[in-house]
C-alpha cells in the first residue's frame, strides 16, 4: 500500500477511525525537505503494509486540519493510534531514522 492522502473532509474516518496506526506527513509542495522524505515515506509504507498506514495532508489545502494539530512548521510527522496522538516529530530525517521512530511509537 502506498501513501495516501487525507483531507480536511476524510480525517476523522482515515486516521482517527483507523484500526491500524497511522502515520501522518504534514507537507507541503514547496516545502524541500518533505520532497526529500516523500520516497523514504513511500518506501516504508511498503514495508509496514497490513501493520501501519502512512497518511499525507497537503497543508496549503487542508486549512482545517493543519490548524487544529498545531502545525507550525513542516514536514510534521504524528503517529496516531487508537484515535491518539502517541509520537510526533518535525523536520525531515533519514529513512532509517525514521523507521526506528515509527518502530518506538507503534
Amino acid at each position: 500500500m502506498a501513501t495516501f492522502p487525507v483531507t480536511d473532509a476524510t480525517f476523522d474516518a482515515e486516521v482517527r477511525n483507523s484500526d491500524l496506526p497511522v502515520v501522518i506527513d504534514f507537507w507541503a509542495e514547496w516545502c524541500g525537505p518533505c520532497r526529500q522524505i516523500g520516497p523514504a515515506l513511500e518506501e516504508l509504507s511498503e514495508q509496514y503494509e497490513g501493520r501501519v498506514k502512512i497518511a499525507k495532508v497537503n497543508v496549503d489545502e487542508n486549512p482545517q486540519v493543519t490548524a487544529a494539530m498545531g502545525i507550525r512548521g513542516i514536514p510534521a510527522l504524528f503517529v496516531v493510534k487508537d484515535g491518539k496522538i502517541v509520537a510526533n516529530k518535525v523536520g525531515a530525517a533519514p529513512k532509517a531514522a525514521l523507521q526506528s521512530w515509527i518502530d518506538a511509537s507503534i
